[in-house]
């Protein structure tokens, strides 16, 4: 379900327009990304602003709309303008309320394309999108729950983009199977890693060094790590658990990532860990700032996640810079290990096969991991950079805007 033919390869997001006396000139064609807050570390987040400074740096313009939170920063710095509203509300009279705020912003600032990146703001962007007769595009990022119809409906609003944004064929088919989008409208972009800055070239020791001396680790000890916010879907729980099956216990581990408030979850696994006699292995942190220096002190990196990821960042992450990597064995994960070569895939919540697979790479050698991290980086820098995506995602942007000029 990749690109058609429709769409632009146009290096510039640039809308053509006529002038007083109808000769074709050239304008800046603007684009309003729409979420409900930009905090820090998030996918949505993080990709809002990367798409944002590509535009920019194509010689577009830039806005976004949101909340606010710590990456407006970031957007300046990228040639991006910020406009703050509450999209992160779902009562339904503040969306309501929404739509015309996005209107005034829509026919103020002379947008051409509003996307849409989430549900809540995506019903407001949508119907603003309508009133102005400007073209709506979503990126659908995971498969969120629906267990009701009502829930269905609400999530369908990410669906309506003329193209719809997948973040891999595992989230470009749930969408047509269980929404009805036709493959024609579905453009599938896989996230993309910085190659900059996930580059193990690029990973001075001492960032390396300092990180273990904070997380106090012992020098030369073997280290797995399983990076993610704890919520119990990530899989948290079933590592604990194979760990428990293992014979070995000169290792650590490493659950890297905030609970975010879920206290409860937290203690769960504090208890799971004692109740094992783990304490010695097994250890909390909390957000690591230096991400890249936290792969690069890990000898194999883990997601354990019992529902399906939408891509995984982590994993392709973790390949960036050469790591071994264990994923579970659906969703995006199929799409950016290759079993036996850059990594390995084992049945979601089946912890012994969990523990088996991280018996075998915590036992490689070393000429085993230098193969392994060849493959691993350069499978990375083949398929999934920041790069590809941005790329890919300008040439959606032109697709819809050369139907514009096209009289389509």
């Amino acid at each position: 379900m990749d690109a058609d033919t429709d769409d632009s390869t146009a290096g510039m997001v640039a809308q053509p327009i006529a002038d007083g006396e109808g000769r074709p000139e050239a304008r800046r064609a603007t684009v309003l990304q729409v979420l409900p807050a930009l905090g820090a570390g998030g996918g949505v987040e993080r990709g809002t602003v990367e798409i944002a400074a590509a535009i920019a740096a194509a010689g577009g313009r830039a806005l976004v709309a949101s909340a606010g939170g710590a990456q407006v920063h970031e957007l300046s710095r990228a040639g991006a303008e910020h406009f703050v509203m509450p999209l992160a509300s779902k009562n339904p009279l503040v969306m309501r309320a929404n739509v015309g705020r996005l209107v005034q912003l829509i026919e103020s600032q002379g947008v051409d394309i509003v996307h849409a990146r989430s549900r809540a703001p995506a019903w407001s962007a949508y119907y603003a999108a309508r009133r102005t007769g400007r073209h709506f595009l979503t990126t659908f990022h995971g498969t969120y729950s629906a267990g009701n119809g009502l829930k269905r409906r609400y999530n369908a609003v990410m669906t309506r983009g003329e193209r719809v944004i997948a973040l891999s064929g595992f989230i470009a088919g749930h969408i047509h199977r269980y929404y009805g989008v036709p493959a024609r409208r579905i453009r599938v972009i896989h996230r993309g890693v910085d190659l900059a800055r996930f580059d193990p070239d690029k990973v001075g020791a001492e960032r390396v060094v300092s990180l273990a001396s904070k997380w106090r680790l012992p020098d030369g000890m073997l280290v797995a790590m399983l990076p993610g916010r704890l919520t119990r879907w990530k899989g948290q729980a079933s590592l604990v658990e194979a760990i428990a099956q293992m014979s070995r216990r000169d290792f650590r581990c490493l659950l890297v990532g905030s609970d975010q408030g879920r206290t409860g979850y937290r203690r769960e696994l504090e208890a799971l860990i004692g109740r094992h006699g783990l304490d010695e292995v097994v250890r909390i942190v909390d957000h690591c700032d230096d991400m890249p220096a936290a792969y690069m002190l890990t000898d194999v990196v883990i997601s354990a996640s019992t529902d399906p990821e939408a891509f995984g960042r982590v994993i392709a992450e973790a390949q960036a810079l050469g790591r071994p990597v264990i994923a579970s064995d659906h969703g995006g994960a199929r799409e950016t290990v290759i079993p036996g070569e850059t990594g390995w895939l084992t049945p979601p919540g089946d912890t012994a096969a969990l523990a088996e697979a991280l018996e075998r790479v915590l036992g490689l050698g070393e000429t085993q991991r230098r193969a392994l991290a060849d493959k691993a980086i350069a499978h990375v820098r083949r398929n999934f950079s920041k790069d590809d995506m941005c790329a890919k995602t300008l040439d959606v942007y032109n697709g819809v805007l050369a139907l514009t000029h096209a009289g389509q």
